[in-house]
């Protein structure tokens, strides 16, 4: 389903249909419920989450944490069916979640094969911030089902960093 003109609507998991759909989505994207970000591991229960529907039916959703430096970590964003708005409808409502709770920056972690993601959030006002090269591959020891090879052919060895400032708040 794409937007066509149909309002996306992105709220908080509201009952136990969200969860177990936000559950089946990571499962089937992310092959768990567990996401590993600079050497840590989290897992979706312990995180902040957003849903998108459109007309009822779910389209996409957003997970994300505050963290201790004044910053919000986007954890993980998917829409079902790319090139809709909904990724971008998801990211400006984290985006507002944490402007709303005082936080002066949006970051994230992505692979060095994810040439989609590096165009849609510079696209989106995002900057490379670190590269940490080899970061995946010790990932791959806690999580082994990290793929070696993603993305257009590309080798998954390194984790790229994004943020985008807020500034004072």
């Amino acid at each position: 389903m794409t937007n066509t003109g149909a309002k996306i609507e992105v709220l908080h998991p509201q009952g136990q249909a969200d969860i177990r759909w936000l559950q089946e989505l990571w499962k089937s994207e992310w092959g768990g419920d567990i996401m590993l970000s600079r050497g840590h591991v989290y897992r979706l229960v312990d995180l902040e989450s957003l849903i998108a529907k459109v007309d009822g039916q779910f389209v996409g959703a957003a997970t994300y944490r505050f963290d201790d430096n004044g910053g919000c970590e986007l954890m993980s964003i998917n829409a079902t069916n790319p090139g809709g708005g909904v990724g971008t409808q998801l990211l400006q409502a984290v985006e507002d979640e944490a402007r709303a709770a005082g936080c002066r920056r949006v970051w994230l972690i992505t692979s060095n094969d994810n040439v989609e993601a590096l165009r849609f959030y510079q696209r989106r006002g995002y900057r490379i911030a670190a590269v940490y090269p080899g970061a995946i591959d010790e990932a791959r020891k806690i999580k082994p089902a990290i793929p070696l090879i993603g993305n257009h052919g590309i080798e998954i060895h390194d984790e790229i960093e994004l943020a985008k400032e807020f500034g004072v708040c």
